[in-house]
């Protein structure tokens, strides 16, 4: 990073779009194996915030990868930075007033202390999707299991790279369990209350 950086104060702060937007901005993290349902899950999540008046953004594994980070693997490494970027862009946005819905497999607790320490621990909201890994592979709804137990695609978390369950997530569902329409009624009950202005 260059010495010569200085960044400019702008006289509109993140709390004046805040209070422009009508509620409190937040990143609401979604992690959790290939299939379990991430992308269904924080859709369901947009959706019914978007009925409240919430402004959203939804970023998506797969299509971050196809634009912003499409010049990334999926080594350690290029995971590692893919999370990082996801980050950055998502402080911008909660800077902007928007509540963000990130969902991401994000394997790694280290990845997500990094999102935590760059958004703020206020600011982030970890949703860990507890699905098994047997559940997950019985879906698999890309085909990606399949070709990970061929051999055809290396480094496939749950199979042949680990994924490390989150240690204190603030939320935990399964999208299989019979619970599941309940679990998801209370979490729009906590998320509303956290997102609501002076709330």
């Amino acid at each position: 990073m260059s010495k010569n950086l200085t960044s400019f104060q702008f006289e509109i702060t993140p709390k004046d779009r805040i209070n422009l937007s009508g509620h409190n901005s937040l990143v609401i993290w979604i992690t959790g194996l290939s299939g379990s349902g991430k992308s269904t899950l924080a859709n369901s999540i947009e959706k019914q915030l978007f009925e409240q008046g919430v402004k959203t953004m939804i970023l998506d594994g797969d299509n971050v990868r196809n634009g912003l980070n499409n010049n990334l693997g999926f080594s350690f490494e290029d995971r590692t930075e893919n999370i990082r970027r996801i980050a950055e862009m998502s402080k911008l946005l909660i800077e902007s007033g928007t509540v963000v819905i990130a969902s991401f497999i994000s394997p790694f607790e280290e990845n997500r202390r990094t999102v935590k320490r760059i958004i703020g621990e206020n600011n982030y909201f970890e949703i860990y999707i507890n699905t098994s890994l047997e559940t997950c592979e019985k879906r698999d709804p890309k085909g990606l299991y399949g070709k990970a137990r061929k051999g055809e695609i290396q480094d496939f978390t749950g199979l042949t790279s680990p994924y490390e369950t989150p240690l204190n997530p603030n939320f935990s569902i399964d999208t299989s369990s019979s619970d599941y329409t309940i679990k998801l009624a209370e979490l729009i009950s906590v998320l509303s209350k956290k997102i609501t202005l002076n709330g």
